[in-house]
């Protein structure tokens, strides 16, 4: 629910400051800088996090603490990028099969009742689910319209 609200939080902050600077809307560029505090965000959680994050990842993935920071590394990455108009294209691909392939570690984590927070396994459960495929959907769709489209 944080990212969620982070993406829109900043989002419309964006829109409104971009108003006022410039006199125009620019949805596609406030949607951007939201999309970057969000990943920036949530980037966070990987180095904070690392240990109940690697539990996430599908068993037969070896490494799994530095596959979390890696992918720490990557959303950070693709924050900064997706703002240079020349890698914007790619990067917004990149960033959607991204959260295509984390996927799996979000139902893991549902079905396997992981609390990625305290590393334990006394987390939301199936239930989850309900709420992060779609927001891994909106997420997908975000990135296109404001960077592909």
């Amino acid at each position: 629910m944080k990212p969620f609200l982070i993406l829109i939080v900043v989002s419309i902050l964006a829109l409104i400051f971009i108003k006022i600077s410039t006199g125009n809307y620019d949805y596609a560029f406030s949607a951007r800088i939201g999309m970057s505090a969000m990943l920036f965000f949530t980037a966070l959680g990987h180095f904070m996090y690392a240990d109940g994050m690697a539990l996430m990842i599908p068993d037969f993935i070896p490494f799994k603490k530095e596959v979390i920071i890696v992918t720490g590394i990557i959303e950070v990455f693709g924050a900064f990028v997706l703002h240079f108009s020349e890698y914007r294209v790619l990067v917004a691909w990149l960033l959607i099969l991204f959260f295509i392939a984390i996927l799996p570690s979000n139902i893991k984590a549902a079905v396997e009742n992981i609390n990625y927070q305290k590393a334990t396994y006394d987390g939301p459960g199936l239930v989850y689910l309900w709420f992060r495929v779609p927001l891994q959907i909106f997420f997908i769709v975000w990135i296109y319209l404001s960077s592909i489209r």
